[in-house]
């Protein structure tokens, strides 16, 4: 049964656009040039070893390449990082514009170099899904540079279609998310 015929389709689209969730782009060269996505399905998976999984779609020029090369940069996006999460998830935009904020790591994969946490990551695994591929990658090497704000304070979380960031204390530890579409 196609997906967009089965009866949950609808319930299920309803039930994850109110799932906030965070903001990664995935970064890549399987051979011919570097390719990059947003995505906001990354999960943990485990601490020891470190590995994450996140799931791709078919529909995304950019999935076939990321999926085959071997390994990957996963970028945890902040705030400050909005541009960069509009970027990898437009259509046909050139995301390694020359002299743009990217380097190459000496292991060959391509690297935003403005986002302060990243990890290069090898591919363990993929489970294909009508529509869509669902990938698991061991982290091997990275970064995780703590901020002097507190997280919630450059927190980019997507929600709803759009770009939010936690905004204030609500009490209770509980925050409030500001729609940043309406500033862009």
């Amino acid at each position: 049964m196609s997906m967009s015929l089965h009866p949950m389709t609808n319930a299920f689209r309803e039930a994850f656009r109110r799932h906030p969730a965070g903001v990664a782009v995935i970064t890549a060269d399987p051979g011919e040039r570097p390719v990059a996505m947003t995505v906001s399905s990354l999960i943990s998976v485990s601490a020891a070893p470190p590995v994450v999984a996140f799931s791709l779609s078919m529909k995304s020029g950019s999935s076939e390449p990321l999926l085959r090369a071997e390994t990957m940069v996963i970028h945890l996006l902040r705030y400050a990082d909005i541009d960069l999460a509009q970027l990898c998830a437009s259509s046909g935009a050139d995301r390694f514009a020359p002299g743009g904020p990217w380097e190459r790591l000496p292991t060959g994969e391509p690297r935003y170099t403005g986002v302060s946490t990243w990890f290069r990551a090898r591919r363990l695994g993929v489970l294909p899904i009508e529509g869509a591929t669902l990938v698991a990658a061991e982290l091997l090497e990275g970064e995780a540079h703590p901020e002097d704000a507190a997280p919630e304070d450059h927190s980019l979380v997507y929600l709803d279609r759009r770009w939010h960031r936690l905004h204030k204390e609500l009490g209770g530890g509980m925050f409030d998310l500001v729609d940043s579409s309406r500033f862009l």
